[in-house]
């Protein structure tokens, strides 16, 4: 069995730092770099790329809504049109700036709000894997397991990989309890470790999980990071980075 830890990084801004994103660089396999919407600039967004060469870590686009000021959190309704050139448009940012260090862009996931929404309104699903294969048919899109994000994907013809979170509670459907629910938020780090253990075994819903992603901006980050790749290793996990899948 294997999997992929990924990680949400370089959303700095400026002079404000966000998240201990070269601590991380050596417990995980993929980095979703933001695209300078919803966090990031392209100062930014160089050295995160530069730093995951280094590390030899794959390099994936993390789009979001235009909302630096909500972290992209905030719910923005799109048209179809706009969703579609919206992700475009960022992956075309982050793409000039990987192809100028002479790195792979590898995969797509989505931040935030744009994530959450596209895992249930399929016509946003569609946008945004539309959006992905007229860039690239070859980007993975990393989605919410089995959600309709990962059914769009499949329907343009793109390689997806089923992701989970080892430090969020989910709903009995499958889909991820609201931020703003007391307890959705698993701050343990022995219990986020056992979590992923558990994903990789038993998936979500029924669905095989194929990346988790673990968190740049929490508490003890590198400590559960560590802890969750230490806890996948000695339950014979092999931690490597995703393919097409």
């Amino acid at each position: 069995m294997k999997v992929d830890l990924n990680c949400d990084m370089g959303e700095g801004f400026g002079r404000y730092t966000l998240g201990v994103d070269e601590a991380l660089m050596g417990q995980i396999t993929s980095a979703n770099i933001a695209c300078a919407w919803h966090a990031g600039d392209p100062l930014v967004m160089n050295q995160t790329v530069k730093r995951a060469k280094q590390w030899g870590v794959n390099v994936g686009a993390h789009p979001g809504h235009y909302d630096l000021q909500g972290f992209g959190r905030r719910v923005i309704e799109l048209t179809p049109e706009e969703a579609e050139l919206f992700v475009l448009y960022q992956l075309g940012a982050l793409y000039a700036i990987a192809k100028a260090n002479a790195v792979e862009l590898v995969h797509v996931k989505p931040h935030g709000a744009l994530y959450n929404q596209a895992s249930a309104n399929e016509a946003l699903a569609h946008s945004v894997a539309t959006a992905i294969a007229r860039f690239s048919r070859n980007l993975i899109l990393v989605g919410l397991a089995g959600s309709a994000l990962i059914q769009a994907a499949k329907q343009v013809g793109l390689p997806v990989a089923n992701e989970a979170f080892p430090d969020r509670a989910y709903n009995a459907d499958g889909t991820l309890m609201p931020r703003n629910v007391p307890g959705t938020l698993i701050t343990s780090v022995e219990a986020v470790a056992a979590n992923a253990v558990r994903l990789v075994n038993e998936g979500v819903g029924g669905t095989p999980i194929d990346t988790l992603c673990v968190h740049s901006d929490t508490t003890h980050a590198v400590e559960m990071a560590q802890a969750v790749r230490n806890a996948l290793l000695a339950n014979g996990v092999t931690v490597e980075r995703m393919r097409a899948y």
